[in-house]
């Protein structure tokens, strides 16, 4: 019987000894969540006294593009209020994202090698800015190009006037598709880094890149030649400027694979 007793205070005291850094993992993921969607909030409210001006920075690709005098219609009854505040929140989450993305850095760095904290860092880092990229040159070019270019073939007969929630959700959805265009160069250099592809391989996928681009783009723009090529071209050339940087810095980690072998 002593034994016995001995043998389940020693297994309880084993599931304790697992419970106790499962609970602390819970607690800390807990708090890190907490902070940021703290970091959201703070930045939501400081933007909430402004979001009529944001909302109207947004739609300027599309007025610019509308017959003078000519607004965009709201066919919700709540829809005034709530597609400039669902831009606001949309504006502070990208604001509030340096923070976010470090607390998640914080949740798993401990749990990392030195090698891989050295490399999830510059990641994070250039994800988000190259993020940014994507979405300022579909703000800037693409919008601009494509607006006109419907507007340009809207008979005389049709008021060309898009609901508000509408145009959110069609700004949204290219926000987020340009935005991911724009993350191709580091994708190529992580899976040339992490061994998954070489320089060769990739080099001689570029064809069905390039087809796969152009699918892509048909699949998320709207469906028109100009905003399809507006998509397709930038994936290619990022694509090209991935294997560029693979040349330029991922030479010595293939090297170094040959040597080993």
């Amino acid at each position: 019987m002593t034994n016995e007793k001995l043998t389940y205070e020693k297994n309880e005291d084993e599931e304790v000894d697992r419970e106790q850094p499962l609970m602390s993992h819970l607690l800390e993921l807990r708090s890190r969540t907490v902070k940021a969607c703290a970091s959201v909030l703070v930045v939501f409210l400081a933007l909430s006294p402004f979001m009529k001006q944001i909302f109207d920075i947004l739609s300027r690709p599309l007025m610019s593009a509308l017959p003078e005098g000519v607004k965009m219609l709201s066919t919700g009854v709540v829809a005034p209020f709530f597609v400039p505040l669902k831009v606001t929140l949309f504006l502070a989450f990208l604001i509030a994202l340096p923070i976010v993305l470090y607390q998640v850095w914080a949740f798993v760095a401990p749990g990392l090698y030195k090698k891989e904290k050295r490399l999830v860092f510059p990641v994070l880092i250039s994800s988000i800015i190259m993020f940014a990229l994507g979405m300022l040159y579909c703000y800037f070019i693409v919008f601009r190009m494509v607006f006109l270019f419907i507007a340009g073939f809207s008979p005389e007969s049709v008021n060309f006037a898009p609901d508000i929630d509408a145009y959110f959700s069609f700004v949204i959805g290219m926000f987020v598709a340009f935005g991911l265009a724009f993350e191709v160069p580091i994708v190529v250099v992580l899976l040339n880094h992490t061994g998954i592809a070489r320089y060769e391989q990739m080099v001689h996928l570029r064809p069905y890149v390039i087809v796969g681009a152009f699918v892509i783009a048909a699949i998320v723009t709207p469906p028109d030649v100009l905003s399809q090529c507006l998509l397709a071209v930038p994936l290619v050339i990022l694509y090209q400027v991935g294997l560029w940087a693979v040349k330029a810095f991922g030479k010595k980690h293939e090297d170094s694979e040959d040597n080993e072998a």
